[in-house]
């Protein structure tokens, strides 16, 4: 894991047509900003694993009632 000190304002590129600039910084929290292009998808880690969950639990039900070849 590459890691990073930024302050308020200030970007990392990613990729070069990733950039992630720190917005605000309140307390424990950091807000970032994100540009990325439209086909790149970004989420929250929980968002992420919650649909990484459902895709899983979708492809099990989809197989359980699948016969096997």
């Amino acid at each position: 894991m590459l890691v990073l000190s930024r302050k308020k304002n200030e970007s990392i590129i990613i990729n070069d047509n990733i950039t992630v600039t720190v917005i605000e910084i309140r307390g424990d929290k950091v807000r970032l900003g994100i540009e990325a292009p439209k086909d790149v998808t970004v989420h929250r880690r929980e968002v992420y694993d919650a649909i990484q969950n459902q895709a899983r639990a979708s492809d099990s039900a989809a197989k359980v009632g699948r016969p096997e070849v």
